[in-house]
């Protein structure tokens, strides 16, 4: 039954219309047939990161902005760059090749992100698995240039809400955590209740950090 409504999450992203500058590196239809493929595989990624957090009870769910190009836009799946995903984060022993996790891309290079570095660094240490999610599920970049990242406009974050619903609902019962103040928004408008932390990028890194250690010793 989760793995219908996984699959049925899942579709329903990959059918999301994306707006102007913004790229849904999930949908059914594109341009090629290399970026259907790599789309098959983000979707597959992203099922199988939300299947393995539901059979293992997450410690928190964690909700971000939206995907960065060099993280989620390239693996599928939240807070991950192409090295923690193919890697893996042991503790608490997510993620990796071993698991099933697969390359998305093709241009013989294995993305890091700095976001997901600190995030996967400071739940390393505390030994806690968490399931992400983004605000805004699509990548949003400035114009003309898909290689960039930008923050999501409040049109593109509507659009986002009804899924950012279903995903906390998925782990219902579970610790929320907002990074950063777009998502503790989003969380807010949908009425769910949440804690919110610093975002880890641009020099966010120690207020991250010690937010989370907070939140995980109540």
């Amino acid at each position: 039954m989760t793995s219908e409504i996984i699959a049925a999450l899942i579709a329903d992203l990959a059918s999301l219309p994306a707006p102007i500058h913004t790229a849904n590196m999930y949908a059914w239809e594109t341009d090629d047939d290399e970026h259907q493929r790599g789309n098959a595989i983000r979707r597959a990624n992203l099922a199988l990161a939300l299947q393995l957090a539901y059979e293992r009870g997450p410690d928190l769910v964690l909700i971000g902005e939206a995907p960065g190009y060099n993280g989620a836009r390239r693996t599928g799946v939240p807070f991950t760059s192409e090295q923690i995903l193919l890697a893996g984060v042991d503790p608490p022993g997510q993620f990796g090749a071993a698991r099933g996790f697969r390359l998305a891309t093709n241009d013989g290079r294995i993305s890091r992100e700095q976001t997901a570095t600190i995030v996967y660094r400071e739940l390393a240490a505390l030994n806690r698995f968490a399931v992400g999610w983004n605000a805004f599920p699509l990548h949003p970049h400035q114009p003309g240039q898909p290689q960039s990242n930008r923050t999501p406009r409040q049109s593109e974050l509507a659009l986002g809400l009804p899924l950012l619903a279903r995903a906390c609902v998925l782990f219902a019962g579970c610790p929320v955590v907002a990074m950063g103040r777009i998502a503790s928004q989003a969380l807010a408008q949908l009425g769910i209740a949440h804690h919110a932390v610093r975002h880890p990028a641009q020099g966010g890194a120690r207020q991250f950090a010690e937010g989370l250690r907070s939140v995980l010793k109540r």
